[in-house]
């Protein structure tokens, strides 16, 4: 299991993501407008950069369900290998069967 400080530090990160996404677009959206002078490209750069790091979502790491385990994560189950093993070797996931031949 991973440390409970580690799970809700990616909460947070999610959370901020979502609070501040328009923001964020919109700002990137300006950075990359070519029809605005540069002051206004470079305030909106400035003002992107001030935002807070976790409110960007790619600092936001995808973790098992069942664990909490970062790593070997499978996005069409949304949990790590091991756990997957562990429960498809139990029956436990619907549809998944040992492969064999």
């Amino acid at each position: 299991m991973a440390k409970t400080s580690k799970l809700e530090k990616n909460k947070k990160i999610l959370r901020l993501a979502a609070k501040h996404h328009a923001r964020r677009e919109e700002l990137k959206a300006r950075v990359k407008d070519q029809e605005l002078t540069f002051e206004e490209r470079k305030a909106a750069m400035i003002a992107l950069a001030e935002m807070p790091r976790n409110a960007s979502t790619v600092r936001y790491r995808n973790r098992c369900k069942v664990n909490g385990r970062p790593r070997g994560y499978l996005r069409a189950f949304g949990m790590s290998r091991v756990s997957f093993r562990e429960l498809a070797l139990e029956g436990k996931i619907p549809g998944v069967t040992k492969s064999s031949w």
